[in-house]
């Protein structure tokens, strides 16, 4: 389970840091690899998005955590 937490963490920084570059350059990094909504492109927008949704879930994780 750390293995899948780690890769979604990963995913989400990563489209974390591609909204970043839109927001202040105007550049899709996505779409600059793949290519404009092609096939491969929505399939890393997808993981993206599910692996922000999973990581929702921390948010209900926090209390338990200890220092």
């Amino acid at each position: 389970m750390k293995t899948i937490n780690y890769l979604a963490l990963a995913i989400a920084i990563i489209g974390a840091v591609n909204w970043g570059l839109i927001g202040i350059f105007n550049f899709d990094l996505v779409a600059f690899l793949f290519g404009e909504m092609s096939w491969l492109s929505r399939i890393v927008y997808t993981l993206v998005g599910i692996c922000g949704l999973y990581l929702i879930t921390f948010f209900g994780q926090l209390n338990t955590v200890r220092e």
